[in-house]
C-alpha cells in the first residue's frame, strides 16, 4: 500500500511539475510577445516624433533658410553694384556696410574698440 502511495505521489508531482513547466514556458513566450510589442510600440512613437519634428521644425528652418539665401543674395546683388553708383562715396547704406566689415574684422582678429 506503501508503494501504491509513492507510485500516486511521485505521478502527482511529475503532473504538476509538468504543469509548471508548460506554465513557466507560457510564461515566457507571453513576456517575448510582450517585449516585441513594446519595440514595435517604441518604433512606432519615435517614427511619429521624428514625423512632428520634420512638419514642424525642421520643414519650416528649411523654408525660412531657403527665404534668407535668397534674400542675402538680392542683397549681394546690390552690394556688388554699390562700386558703380556714382554716389558712392557719400552713400550712407555703403559707409555703414564699411563699418559693420570693419567691426567684424576686428572681433574676428581679437580686436575691440
Amino acid at each position: 500500500m506503501n508503494n501504491l502511495w509513492n507510485i500516486i505521489l511521485s505521478v502527482l508531482t511529475l503532473v504538476a511539475g509538468g504543469g509548471w513547466l508548460f506554465d513557466h514556458r507560457r510564461h515566457r513566450q507571453e513576456g517575448e510577445s510582450l517585449k516585441a510589442d513594446n519595440r514595435q510600440k517604441d518604433m512606432n512613437l519615435s517614427k511619429m516624433y521624428v514625423e512632428e519634428f520634420k512638419e514642424n521644425i525642421a520643414d519650416p528652418l528649411r523654408h525660412e533658410v531657403r527665404e534668407l539665401r535668397t534674400e542675402v543674395n538680392h542683397l549681394r546683388n546690390a552690394i556688388q553694384k554699390i562700386n558703380d553708383c556714382p554716389h558712392s562715396d557719400a552713400c550712407p547704406v555703403y559707409n555703414e556696410l564699411q563699418k559693420q566689415q570693419d567691426r567684424y574684422a576686428a572681433d574676428v582678429n581679437g580686436y575691440h574698440d
